[in-house]
């Protein structure tokens, strides 16, 4: 029954403790649930972590066509500025001196001064003028050639343009 020489090494090898289980086969309900909860945690942070890629990406499209338009402002902004003649109050005294000075010349002697002048100064000093001055002088700007038509047309356009003056 035994082994030869040792009659009770059978028995003892069968009462004797069982040694413990590895610890990868260990088994707790407990520790099951904590892994379950971790892995559910783990798949909310990635879902979250995507959808703040998605706003990310979002803001930063969002934030290039904001400074794409307030660029387009800024430059529509500077398009008026250029194109609306507006008398400063610091410099009203002197154009409202030069618009009556140029108002009691001829209307060809003003149109040669006039030729020679910054388009912004002239349609400043008509602005100021009354409309039965500025038109023998832009007759004359016209008469004297085909560019001094076209500036008289320009000039015209942009009189309707001068902000926050008022005739004579």
């Amino acid at each position: 029954d035994g082994i030869e020489g040792l009659p009770f090494a059978g028995e003892a090898a069968d009462s004797a403790p069982k040694p413990p289980p590895p610890s990868w086969a260990y088994h707790n309900p407990d520790v099951e649930y904590l892994i379950i909860e971790l892995k559910n945690q783990k798949k909310t942070l990635a879902e979250k972590e995507q959808g703040l890629k998605e706003l990310e990406a979002r803001l930063a499209s969002e934030r290039a066509e904001l400074t794409s338009v307030t660029q387009q402002v800024a430059r529509l902004r500077d398009d008026i500025d250029r194109d609306i003649v507006r008398i400063k109050e610091d410099e009203s005294a002197n154009i409202k001196r030069l618009a009556k000075m140029y108002s009691g010349m001829e209307a060809a002697g003003a149109a040669k001064i006039f030729r020679e002048m910054d388009d912004r100064l002239v349609v400043k000093v008509m602005s100021l003028m009354k409309d039965d001055q500025t038109a023998p002088i832009l007759e004359a700007l016209a008469k004297a050639d085909t560019a001094g038509a076209k500036r008289a047309a320009e000039l015209s356009d942009r009189l309707r343009l001068v902000q926050s003056t008022t005739k004579k």
